[in-house]
């Protein structure tokens, strides 16, 4: 995947809104990385605690990160893009891609608690096979978004909107008001 065409921080805040959503790629992306460097490590060591701490960290990013950044672009980017009559096809692509990798997340879920439980032995090709799927789908998502969807939807958004975005981020997860 190319480099994300925005320039960010990694200590990016809510003020940016598009800023935090590059950034929430970038800590997507490491956590793919994660999920493929953890299927090599169980092929070769089990189980094994490191193994399981990897496991227990990708189940809580996407279980609780991911489905916020899913709904900040759902709120705000995919919107002012489809009232400008922008990118309508990728638009819905990627909501379809949103739903998919929510279908997906519990088979993927189910292999990294096996993972994150210490289960012995290795894991089962269709195991292997969703984890490698999903991870698959994530980083084409992720590359539409990127590359396409941000930097039309940030030429939409002015000042204003783009505060009000971040604001609602924001509050959706209990941030302190700024």
């Amino acid at each position: 995947m190319s480099p994300h065409p925005l320039i960010f921080s990694p200590t990016a805040g809510f003020e940016a809104p598009f800023d935090m959503l590059a950034a929430c790629h970038e800590r997507v992306q490491r956590m793919l990385a994660l999920v493929r460097r953890l299927q090599l490590h169980v092929q070769t060591h089990g189980c094994d605690a490191q193994a399981q701490r990897a496991a227990v960290d990708v189940m809580r990013y996407f279980d609780l990160a991911a489905p916020q950044h899913h709904l900040d672009e759902e709120l705000h980017v995919f919107p002012a893009l489809l009232a400008a009559g922008q990118q309508v096809q990728l638009v819905r692509r990627l909501l379809a891609e949103h739903r998919a990798m929510a279908a997906l997340w519990p088979a993927v879920r189910a292999v990294l608690q096996a993972v994150a439980q210490g289960r012995s032995g290795g894991l089962l090709p269709q195991e292997d096979a969703a984890l490698a799927q999903y991870a698959g789908l994530y980083g084409a998502h992720l590359q539409a978004e990127d590359e396409l969807a941000y930097p039309a939807a940030l030429q939409l958004l002015d000042g204003l909107a783009q505060q009000a975005m971040g604001q609602e981020m924001a509050q959706r997860r209990g941030a302190p008001p700024r």
